[in-house]
C-alpha cells in the first residue's frame, strides 16, 4: 500500500504557520524563582503587534493570580520609541523596583531565515519492502510543480525572564528561543507564541498551572 500519509504529515507541517520551541535555559540560582510583579515588554517596531503581544501575555499572567503590566503601560513613549543609553536604562529598572516590579519578561525576534520546503515522500526503514514504482510514482510530481522550491520564512523568537529585585542580582532566570514558521496572520501567530511561551513557563515552575 502506497503511504500517503508521510506527504500529508509534511505538508501539514509547513501549512499549519507552527511555532516550536528550539531551546530552553533556567539558571540553577533560581531554581524556585515566583514572579510577583512582571513588566511583559515586546520589543518590535510594529506597534499593533507589540501592543497585543503584551495585552494577551498580561491578561494570561493575571489569570494565574500573577500581577503582570503591559510595558506600553508603564514604559515612557519615548522609552520605547527612541534608543537609550545604558545609563538611562539603568535610571528607569531602577524605577521599575521602586514600583515593586521584581520581573521583566522580554520577547524580540532576533531575525528570520528562508528556507526551502521539500515535499517528497519520507523513507522509512519498512519502505524498502518497496520498489521502484511506488518511489517514483510519490515523487513524480517534482517534475511538473513549480511551487516545489518555494522559500518560506522562518522567525526565530527569543523570550527571556530577568530579575530585577535586587541591585545586585539582576540576572538572567530564564531563556528560550522559539522558530515561527511562515506565520500569515500577526494576530493569530501571537496567541500561538503566547500558549508556547506560558507552557515553557510552566514546564519551569516558574508559573502555576491554570486551575
Amino acid at each position: 500500500m502506497i503511504k500517503y500519509r508521510y506527504i500529508i504529515l509534511l505538508l501539514l507541517f509547513i501549512s499549519c504557520h507552527t511555532t516550536k520551541i528550539t531551546n530552553s535555559w533556567k539558571n540553577d540560582s533560581y531554581k524556585n524563582y515566583q514572579p510577583k510583579k512582571v513588566l511583559v515588554l515586546g520589543i518590535t517596531p510594529n506597534k499593533e503587534a507589540r501592543d497585543f503581544y503584551e495585552k494577551n501575555l498580561t491578561f494570561e499572567l493575571n489569570k494565574r493570580n500573577i500581577r503582570a503590566y503591559e510595558g506600553f503601560n508603564i514604559l515612557e513613549p519615548d522609552f520605547l520609541n527612541l534608543n537609550q543609553a545604558e545609563q538611562e536604562i539603568e535610571n528607569e529598572v531602577e524605577e521599575l523596583i521602586e514600583l515593586g516590579f521584581d520581573t521583566v519578561l522580554l520577547a524580540t525576534v532576533k531575525g528570520f531565515e528562508e528556507r526551502i520546503p521539500f515535499d517528497g515522500n519520507i523513507f522509512k526503514n519498512n519502505d524498502s519492502f518497496y520498489g521502484f514504482e511506488n518511489y517514483y510514482f510519490l515523487n513524480q510530481d517534482i517534475y511538473n510543480d513549480r511551487d516545489y522550491f518555494k522559500k518560506y520564512k522562518v522567525f526565530h523568537l527569543e523570550v527571556s525572564l530577568y530579575n530585577i529585585s535586587n541591585k545586585n542580582q539582576k540576572k538572567l532566570v530564564w531563556l528560550a528561543t522559539y522558530d515561527i514558521v511562515d506565520p500569515k496572520k500577526i494576530k493569530n501567530t501571537i496567541k500561538k507564541c503566547i500558549s508556547k511561551i506560558l507552557k515553557s513557563l510552566e514546564k519551569e515552575g516558574i508559573i502555576p498551572l491554570i486551575n
